[in-house]
This record gives structure tokens, sequence and C-alpha cells, in this order.
């Protein structure tokens, strides 16, 4: 990676086009992988940054280790994180993390073994150890206010959080009140992609006669996007910058540039400036517009010192010459940067800023969920990415997740679903496993069925909508980057009466809107996503009603719509965790690579 001419941040990769070394400055990193292509360690040529990486056979990461501390992390059988064990000079904690069922938080046994609560009643938590939370008839998180604990006097001093939502269900008022007077208000505006464009915080501070109240003046931020990614932060300060990593959530560069450096950045156009002073008596003259094109092609062209020999041609017929031009020009400031490198760690959290010198400008330490632990900010760096798609708040501790907000002192978002119910169990889940999956959009790969086209039905099943009924239609369905879904699954070809039985397949027309059900399988998981739309395009197998059990029969080149799916869901899930040789033996079986 290049700015402008000069080598910013320089790569080597293996033979399977793994990273295995970055280079930014007096900046290394080096990095290996297990034989399954785990990610086995990052060392850096600062020691007290290593890290390393420990699996179990479930492929999941039970241990990292580093100089400073350790550490450990425990599973339920379906892979949920259950409790997090950190060791280090002077320090042994164990914090379990207790759920219902459907993964909402519940109060530590170990600290309230009076508790009786095993569950919460439609996915919305009532209360945890700091606050009291309620909702709307939408499920939307609207206000959430200190909790007193039992035999406090209490002092009618609770803080008071309010959010506020569109008909879109997006949040776009915020307030904070104490003794019922203001201490924060925000407001939030988003685009037609329903992206968050700009917001305006107003803060309670002391006017000229000595009185607390709401800043009459807010402070504006604006934000700008490449996609879903966001790139561009920009108030009246300066202009933060990110670079994510090709294709992923990650980011790599951030570039930082003072408001006052931009103002120097403004110039004429050659065309204005020729324009400006080019009348006989030395006033303005309006040039017509073919004229400006040209002139604004050739300004192009001698910046980039590659006039092409037409613009030579046209100056020459002119009695001009490029030199000429040239000096015609404004000259081109570049304004003063701070160009930082990202050090993340395997999710895509930032745990470093680093300067091209090779010095941390800035560092964190955070806890499994994302919250901040602890900041070492010698430059008042602002630096407000959390986990990958995730932007922080200061107003009001929220993270802005892309579709949703997310509290990461729950664990979990403020709101349902923004494409409907039907996108898994718990609407509000973030990845139950944080250690290993992320979430950067808000959304998931689902798997969904209906009842059978040829059969009819309504629900979820042709025929009894109950559990074992085998006659449904399975096809899965994953975020196509514009807030809503695309699907993909195989069909028979339905031309003859034997089709469904051994006859040629093709693909299904499915939506998740018609789905009777759709369940979560996979957490926002760019490789898996990418890789089954991969396959949404891929010639289907010939059909077959037999089931994948029947495998020996149909050597893997029959599939119904149920084992499509399922192999390729669990194909891709293995290519992405580097499971070559599982991936090779489901092949041998399935015939599904």
């Amino acid at each position: 990676m290049k700015l402008g001419d000069t080598p910013l941040v320089e790569y080597t990769r293996d033979r399977l086009h793994r990273e295995t070394l970055r280079r930014f400055g007096r900046y290394e990193l080096t990095t290996a992988y297990t034989p399954a292509g785990q990610l086995q360690s990052q060392h850096l040529n600062s020691l007290l940054s290593d890290r390393d990486y420990t699996w179990n056979d479930n492929g999941e990461l039970i241990r990292i280790s580093s100089p400073r501390q350790t550490r450990s992390y425990s599973y339920s059988t379906t892979g949920r994180l259950t409790s997090v064990h950190t060791t280090a000079a002077n320090l042994d904690i164990r914090i379990p993390y207790a759920t219902d069922p459907a993964g909402n938080r519940l109060p530590d046994p170990e600290l309230h073994p009076d508790s009786t609560l095993s569950m919460w009643p439609d996915n919305r938590i009532a209360r945890d150890a700091h606050y009291l939370y309620r909702y709307d008839r939408h499920g939307r998180l609207t206000e959430k206010t200190d909790l007193i604990p039992e035999g406090v006097i209490r002092t009618d001093d609770e803080r008071t959080h309010r959010y506020h939502y569109d008909s879109q269900h997006r949040l776009v008022h915020y307030t904070r009140t104490q003794y019922a007077e203001p201490l924060v208000e925000s407001r939030y505006l988003y685009d037609p992609l329903g992206r968050r464009v700009a917001k305006r915080v107003w803060r309670r501070e002391r006017d000229l006669t000595g009185w607390m109240s709401l800043s009459r003046k807010p402070q504006v931020t604006w934000y700008g996007w490449d996609g879903d990614r966001l790139t561009t932060i920009q108030n009246d300060r300066s202009r933060i910058q990110t670079i994510y990593q090709p294709g992923s959530f990650t980011p790599l560069i951030r570039v930082e540039t003072a408001t006052g450096e931009q103002a120097k950045t403004q110039r004429r156009s050659l065309a204005d400036t020729l324009q400006q002073s080019g009348g006989e008596d030395g006033g303005s003259v309006v040039f017509p517009p073919v004229l400006v094109q040209m002139l604004d092609r050739l300004e192009s062209e001698i910046l980039a010192d590659r006039v092409s020999e037409e613009s030579r041609r046209w100056l020459a017929s002119c009695g001009l010459t490029v030199k000429q031009m040239q000096n015609q020009m404004d000259p081109v400031y570049t304004p003063a940067r701070k160009i930082h490198l990202y050090h993340c760690d395997h999710r895509g959290l930032p745990l470093a800023l680093i300067s091209t010198e090779g010095a941390t400008a800035w560092c964190a330490e955070y806890d499994e969920w994302g919250n901040l632990l602890n900041e070492e900010n010698p430059h008042q760096l602002q630096q407000l990415i959390r986990l990958p798609g995730q932007q922080y708040d200061e107003e009001s501790g929220l993270y802005y997740n892309r579709h949703r907000y997310y509290d990461p002192l729950q664990g979990r978002y403020i709101t349902q679903d923004p494409i409907g119910l039907k996108g898994g169990w718990n609407f509000y889940q973030y990845p139950l496993n944080p250690i290993s999956n992320i979430d950067p959009l808000g959304l998931e790969t689902l798997k969904c069925i209906k009842p059978l086209h040829s059969m009819g039905g309504t629900g979820e099943r042709s025929g009894p909508d109950i559990w074992g009924n085998p006659f449904y239609h399975q096809y899965l369905c994953v975020p196509d980057g514009k807030g809503d879904y695309t699907c993909g699954g195989q069909d028979q070809r339905g031309e003859s009466k034997g089709d469904g039985l051994w006859g040629p397949g093709k693909a299904s027309n499915d939506t998740k809107e018609a789905a009777g059900r759709c369940d979560l399988v996979e957490t926002d998981n760019s490789c898996v996503e990418n890789c089954l739309k991969g396959k949404f395009k891929e010639v289907r197998p010939r059909y077959s009603v037999l089931p994948d059990i029947f495998t020996p029969i149909n050597l893997g080149l029959f599939k119904n719509c149920q084992d499509w799916s399922n192999d390729s869901l669990e194909t891709c899930k293995m290519k992405c965790s580097g499971n070559n040789i599982g991936r090779f033996i489901r092949f041998v079986f399935t015939g599904v690579m």
C-alpha cells in the first residue's frame, strides 16, 4: 500500500496467500497459523504486544496468552461463552456469564444465589446489576434508569436515559437527565440507505449568568461511507479517515487532518484562474462549457504529470506550452496529516495506534464484549472504532452498528432485527461467542423453511405444521450489503413427472419475507456470506428427493433442497475456518467442495 509514491504498508504472504508479515515504518507484525488454518500467534517487534492463541478440537478459542496476562475461555455444549478466567501479576479472576436458553444475561448465581430467574419473557431484560429497562410495543428499548439497591435511601438522583425512534426503528433522539434536568441530548440523521450521516450533541454547561443548562450550539459530527463501511468522521476540529483491510471491517490505516489544514487545500481550478483574469482589461470572462471541460482535463493531466499528445497539440495550436499553463495554476498544498496504523486483535478490535516511527500513540484494553477497561491516550487521539462495524457514541455509551445500536454492558442490541422478526429466536442477540464471531452489520446468515411449492400449505411445512414433518423447502439467506437479504437454494426443474426423483436441478426463487421461519445459523461473517453468494450463482446438481443418507446410491451427484443448503453452509464454514482436510472428506462423501 502506498501514499502517493511512498510505500506505507508492506506485506509478505505464504503460498496460501495468508499474511505472514506486515511492515509499517519500524513496526513489524509476524503472523503464524496452525495446520488447520487457525490463527496461532501475532508477534510484534514490541514483546509486550505479542499474542498466542490456543484452540480446542471443536475449533473454539480457549486461550489468549501475552506477556502481560492470559485469558482462558469456557463454553457451553452449544458453543456459548460461559466464563473468562484472567491471570496476570497479582491478578487471578474468573468472570462467569450466566444466560437463559436464548442467550439473555441472567443474574450471576455466585453474586445472587437467591435469584430464581431462569429466563426473560420475550427476550426483554427488565433489570440487571446497574439499570432498570423499559421497552415499547415494538420491543425497542425506550428507557434505562439507574438501579437503586434495596435498603439504600433514595435521593432522586437517578440518571435516566431515554431513546426515541422513527417509523423505521432507527434511533433518532437520545436524552440523559438527572433531577429532572437534562445532562445530554443528541439527535441522529440518516441517508435513504439507512446509514447515519450526522449527529448533533448538546451538553450541559454553565452560561454567563452561572446557570447550568444545555449548550445552545450543538457539537455536529458528519459521517462519510463506502458502502456499509464508515470511512470518514468530520467535525469542526478535524477529519478522520479510515482505510480498511480489503473485503473486511478491520481498520488498517487512520488519517487525521486538522480543519485548518483542510482549509489550506482550497484552490482555484485552472479554468477559474483564466476566467477571472482573461478579459482584455484584466477583468473576468466566461468560457463556454466545452473549453472549461478541456481545461479541467488538461489540469488533471498536468497534476498527474501525464499530459497527452492530444492536449499538447491543442496547446501548440493556441501558441501555448504546458509550462506556461502550469505557471497559471494555483499551487497544490499538501496538508499536514497524522497517519497511524491500527494494530488489531484476531477479531478486528483496535488494540493500539502505531505511528510511522513505530511508537504507540494510543492503546486500550477491552473485555470480550467490547467494553473499554483501560486506555492510554497521551496525544488525545479520538479513536472511536470498537468491534468490527461499531462506532462508540460517548454521549450515550452505545456503539452504532450500521443497522442497530449495540449496548456493550449487556452484550446485545437495544432493538430487534431491523429486517423482521424471523431473523432467529433471539432478536436482540449479538454473537453468543464474541471471542471468535463478529457482527459488523447487525445482520446474520439464516436458514429458512417454508411449505413445498408442489404440495402447498401454510406456515412452515406442507401438511401438519409440526416438528418432525419432513415436507418443507429449505434454503439460505445472507445479507446483501444494502440492509436486506439475498437468498439461494436448490429446486427441481419441474418439466416432467420424474424430475422430482432423479431430474435436473435448478436454483430456487426464494426470499426471506416468504419464509415460514428463519433461524440464525451464522453471525455476520463476510467470508461465509461471500462463499454462499458464490454458491447461489453456481449450477445446481441434479435433483433427488432422496436425502443425504442415500449418498452411496446417488454418489453425491443428486441433492434435494435440504441437503444442498446444509452441505453448502457446512462447506463454506469449513473453507473460512481453513479446514481444507474437512472439506476434502466432505467432498468425498457429499460431492460438495
